[in-house]
């Protein structure tokens, strides 16, 4: 894995990837932040990631996933997207400050974009203003959350309690209070201060986790 941008975003990604087994290349044009960063990570480089003969020497065209974290210099965000995928790098994630970064990074190629700050607020404000514990939103419309189980369907086994026909939802898995999580069937009986993991489209599991 290469992650070009040792920002908060990169290393912190870089971090992890190392933490959980990966080999990582990590590049940044500062060699301050490369100083920082060289004890903790597998591999570190100085490179402007904009110049594509630097990213050959590198190795970067052999690596199959990339992220580019970069995210003040715009400029350098989308050009080091490009050479990515003049490289043919299979999987290309790059971080966007903005939803029209975003765009740019899509157009110019990028296969996933992520807009930390963004989804970050999205979901904060999704755990504050309601009865949610937590909550995963995913493309086309479809979003999972974690929510106390209403009095609506306490006492009833799920095949019989109608969810998915009144609110148009899937109960993925039900914790017990004390346990941990296990996937539902149709014949878990919802109790009393049980959480669900439940999943839709965005409108109704939020409509779900509204009922009081």
């Amino acid at each position: 894995m290469v992650v070009i941008g040792l920002g908060r975003f990169g290393s912190s990604l870089a971090q992890e990837l190392v933490e959980h087994g990966s080999e990582v290349l990590a590049i940044d044009s500062d060699p301050r932040l490369v100083q920082q960063f060289s004890n903790d990570l597998t591999h570190v480089a100085v490179a402007d990631t904009t110049d594509p003969g630097a990213l050959e020497q590198l190795g970067v065209p052999d690596f199959p996933h990339a992220v580019v974290g970069i995210g003040t210099d715009l400029e350098a965000s989308i050009l080091t997207t490009s050479l990515l995928v003049e490289f043919e790098i299979p999987r290309i994630w790059a971080k966007a400050t903005s939803r029209q970064h975003g765009r740019i990074l899509e157009r110019v190629g990028a296969h996933h974009v992520v807009l930390p700050e963004h989804d970050m607020g999205e979901r904060i404000a999704h755990l504050v203003t309601g009865r949610m514990l937590d909550y995963i939103e995913f493309d086309d419309d479809y979003a999972m959350v974690r929510t106390t189980a209403p009095a609506a369907v306490i006492g009833n086994a799920l095949a019989e309690s109608g969810l998915r026909e009144r609110f148009n939802v899937t109960v993925v898995a039900i914790k017990r209070r004390g346990g941990g999580f296990t996937y539902a069937t149709p014949d878990t009986v919802i109790a009393e201060g049980d959480q669900l993991i439940v999943s839709g489209s965005i409108a109704c599991v939020e409509s779900f986790a509204d009922i009081v």
